[in-house]
C-alpha cells in the first residue's frame, strides 16, 4: 500500500510568536480548525510540513509537542500540556 501524507505550507512570518498577532498576517489556525480539517482523514495518514515552498519538509511527532504560553508582551516555551491548559483556563 502506497504511504500518504497531508503536507501543511508553514510559512515563516516572523521571529518571534507575537508578531504573528500583529496584524501583518492572518492569525494562526486554531486547534478547532485543524480538528475540522482532520477529521475524516484516516488515522493511519502521515501529517508532515512544507517549508519554504516545499524546498524543505519536516515531520511532527511527539517529541516535538511543545506549548508556548502567553506572560505580558512575551511568550513562554513549555512541554507541560497542563502549565499551557491551566493558562488558557486562567486567561483575563
Amino acid at each position: 500500500m502506497s504511504k500518504v501524507a497531508i503536507v501543511f505550507e508553514a510559512r515563516r512570518e516572523g521571529y518571534g510568536i507575537d508578531q504573528l498577532f500583529e496584524g501583518h498576517f492572518e492569525e494562526p489556525m486554531t486547534v478547532g480548525c485543524l480538528r475540522e480539517i482532520l477529521e475524516d482523514l484516516p488515522d493511519d495518514m502521515y501529517f508532515v510540513l512544507s517549508h519554504d515552498n516545499g524546498y524543505t519538509y519536516g515531520s511532527i511527532n511527539e517529541c516535538f509537542c511543545r506549548f508556548s504560553v502567553e506572560k505580558g508582551r512575551d511568550w513562554e516555551m513549555t512541554e507541560s500540556i497542563h502549565e499551557a491548559l491551566n493558562a488558557y483556563e486562567n486567561e483575563d
